[in-house]
């Protein structure tokens, strides 16, 4: 059976995004989780910023020919999760919400920028 690829795209230089990249698993039945760094060419960062999407503002995830942008990202990436690990768990039920990532995503982000100007 040949799995989906999903994209994973975010600049690996914010280490909120890379340590919340490299730690997140989707159901093995959703498909294969492929990480992209932002910083480097490639034609799914050339059809993000065809759509107008600022991948400095967000990490972007591809699946099934969609692109989710920024909270809408991690929702769906809580939702195509896998349970397993506590790290997951968590971050399923802080995301699962489309309401709660949208506040949430932002908040997160922000704490980050402020952060790495110290």
């Amino acid at each position: 059976m040949s799995h989906e690829e999903v994209l994973l795209v975010y600049g690996r230089e914010c280490p909120t995004c890379n340590a919340y990249c490299q730690i997140v698993r989707i159901r093995e039945t959703v498909g294969d989780l492929r990480i992209v760094d932002a910083r480097e060419s490639s034609e799914v960062l050339n059809e993000i910023t065809s759509q107008g999407l600022n991948i400095d503002q967000g990490m972007v995830l591809k699946m099934r020919g969609k692109l989710y942008y920024g909270s809408d990202a991690i929702h769906a990436l809580a939702l195509i999760g896998s349970r397993s690990g506590v790290f997951n768990r968590i971050n399923y039920w802080m995301f699962r919400s489309k309401t709660v990532s949208s506040i949430l995503y932002p908040a997160l982000d922000s704490a980050e920028t402020y952060c790495l100007k110290f």
